[in-house]
């Protein structure tokens, strides 16, 4: 078997190939057993993926379930269940421009993509870097590498960088009354460009790097290698900022990626090039190896307060596992 297993205590292959999940098992024969498969259709009509794709709306968009009221701006609730359900398409499923209902649902994506590059409507009319990266992230992954539109909001990322070379959020870079952050959450608030001076958030700048990670030339950028640098230099840290501050953050995992945790940094950053004698990256490679369940799986949470886990947690764990292991085995060979 490859080398990499032999880092494990506990063989993952086995629990991940008798899961019954066959979008999962398919992507356990090519990622990690190097075998050949069916081409990408075969997972793209799956009952799973069909389910997702009942809500599509005949713009592209998702719709959310429930009521919520409405706010500002109109299209947020949209674009958050689009971004949220696109993560399913793209990273489970596979899905890439070749389908129909994902076309319609990048369409609607870069539909939000504002003047200036980035996708506008997380925060209203505020920049939201993050999520910015982790869509364009996606979009790439999907086929939309070359689109100029993509590069459009690669060149905005960069520009939108603090002095340190990292990214967090304009907002929480200014010291801002209730009604000064309230009056900015209209969707006629003009942005609030950023404080440069202000460090970085590792939160943020770890969903930004999911897009240069992806990116066949972004990725190998002397921006991208020093923000990988700013990024494992806070393994196991607080954040600078409030927003997801504490440092049990960084193993609390979640599949596909939404926030920064561990296995979506150490993702990027093997992507990215950082080599594996690196200590940080040794120090969660370490980490990785020393907390492996005896099922061969890894648990969704290794805080020390564990919350409610998501109602599908035992099939996240078996994504999460995948996750893990495609770094393990980027690493170890």
């Amino acid at each position: 078997m490859s080398h990499w297993l032999n880092e494990l205590r506990y063989d993952p292959i086995a629990p991940l190939m008798c899961s019954g999940a066959e979008a999962l098992v398919y992507h356990v024969r090519r990622d990690l057993l190097a075998e050949q498969v069916e081409p990408i259709q075969t997972v793209w009509d799956l009952p799973e993926g069909r389910k997702i794709l009942r809500r599509q709306q005949e713009d592209g968009s998702f719709k959310l379930s429930g009521k919520r009221p409405d706010r500002y701006p109109p299209y947020h609730y949209a674009l958050a269940e689009t971004w949220k359900q696109f993560r399913y398409l793209v990273e489970q499923f596979g899905f890439t421009k070749g389908h129909l209902a994902a076309q319609r649902a990048a369409e609607f994506l870069l539909s939000c993509q504002a003047e200036a590059g980035d996708i506008r409507g997380m925060l209203a009319n505020q920049y939201a870097t993050y999520y910015t990266g982790a869509i364009l992230g996606l979009l790439i992954k999907a086929g939309y590498g070359d689109d100029p539109r993509i590069e459009k909001g690669m060149q905005w990322l960069l520009s939108m960088r603090q002095a340190d070379g990292g990214w967090t959020i304009a907002m929480l870079t200014h010291r801002l009354s209730r009604e000064e952050t309230y009056r900015l959450s209209s969707e006629y608030a003009v942005p609030l460009e950023p404080d440069r001076s202000q460090p970085f958030s590792h939160t943020c700048t770890g969903m930004v790097l999911r897009a240069f990670a992806v990116h066949p030339r972004h990725r190998r950028s002397v921006a991208a290698r020093r923000a990988a640098n700013l990024l494992k230099g806070r393994f196991f840290q607080p954040d600078s900022y409030s927003s997801y501050k504490d440092a049990d953050y960084w193993v609390k995992f979640q599949y596909p990626f939404w926030w920064n945790h561990l296995v979506a940094a150490l993702d990027s950053l093997s992507l990215i090039g950082v080599p594996r004698d690196d200590p940080d990256i040794q120090r969660g490679l370490d980490w990785l190896i020393e907390n492996q369940e005896k099922s061969g799986l890894w648990r969704l949470s290794y805080a020390k307060k564990t919350g409610a886990q998501p109602a599908k947690a035992n099939e996240m764990r078996l994504w999460i596992t995948l996750a893990i292991c495609r770094i393990l085995k980027r690493y170890f060979g």
